[in-house]
């Protein structure tokens, strides 16, 4: 009988062993599996899986449903994807949207056939060295941890001074800022001598440097349940004023890769609009939220 007991003893400590060798640990927060798995995050049952390089685009495959009919989740539009890894910057894209400019490619892009249903391809880039990419993560720009948001001040021609939040520990800068009006001319900051110069529509995009210690981000992400996200507003859905604004976006996912001591994340985002609000009258944000992170493997 005690022999018995002993080998059943066994094999569920293997089994416990092997089940928590086999499951991530979640980064930054973010929920995290490997590809072929499923995770529930936003309202939704999410599989990603068949990750592969097609000319300079990262392909995934998602698959989706409610994890309630009757609970609410976030909205397919509002879902953006992006690659995980040591990257130079981030990559990410609206998924409903991302493969709009892939001619290229054989492939059914992701779409919403009904409100219960999310199925297709997702692509990511352009991005050549394959070496980095060590998985994909989703998000929404839509969604909100309570108590997690701060909005900053960035407007032309100095964009955001340098600023510490010390409620995520990092540090943000601006590194470069191009301002243009919606015909494509560029202002300089003797425009703001003009009284014509902001008239109808217009966009700016916004280098930033972000840093911090991983240590403290990733404490503060799992006090407030996951990581955090920067928002540039005002913003237009895809195809907005230029196409340089849907390649850069107005939303990141601050999710360096795990292994690091540093948090530094260089990133440019654009805000475009009614021209005075999206040059002089901008905000960034700082924002908690909800993501999961599907790996290439297990490390």
């Amino acid at each position: 009988m005690r022999s018995a007991l002993a080998a059943l003893l066994a094999v569920v400590l293997v089994a416990v062993g092997c089940s928590q060798e086999t499951a991530p640990p979640d980064v930054y927060s973010a929920r995290t599996g490997l590809l072929g798995e499923q995770l529930s995050v936003l309202g939704w049952n999410i599989t990603l899986s068949n990750l592969r390089f097609a000319g300079e685009h990262v392909l995934v495959d998602v698959d989706a449903s409610p994890a309630d009919p009757a609970a609410p989740r976030a909205e397919p539009k509002d879902l953006r994807f992006g690659l995980y890894g040591a990257l130079a910057h981030p990559i990410e894209a609206d998924g409903l949207t991302s493969c709009r400019l892939v001619t290229d490619l054989r492939l059914q892009p992701l779409s919403a056939p009904d409100p219960d249903r999310l199925t297709g391809t997702v692509c990511l880039g352009p991005q050549r060295d394959q070496s980095p990419v060590r998985g994909v993560y989703v998000y929404s720009t839509r969604d909100r941890i309570k108590g997690t948001t701060r909005g900053m001040a960035a407007a032309f021609p100095v964009g955001l001074p340098p600023t510490r939040d010390d409620d995520t520990g990092l540090d943000l800068r601006t590194t470069s800022l191009d301002a243009f009006r919606a015909d494509g001319v560029m202002l300089g900051p003797a425009a703001l001598g003009d009284p014509d110069a902001f008239t109808g529509s217009g966009y700016m995009l916004i280098g930033l440097r972000i840093a911090g210690v991983a240590e403290r981000y990733r404490e503060v992400s799992a006090a407030r349940g996951g990581p955090t996200m920067l928002v540039a507003t005002p913003t237009l859905p895809v195809p907005g004023i230029n196409p340089a604004c849907d390649i850069y976006g107005s939303s990141v996912l601050i999710l360096p890769e795990v292994s690091r001591e540093l948090v530094l994340v260089e990133v440019t985002l654009c805000t475009q609009g009614e021209i005075n609000a999206a040059l002089l009258y901008p905000t960034l944000s700082l924002i908690g939220t909800h993501a999961a992170l599907w790996k290439t493997v297990d490390d």
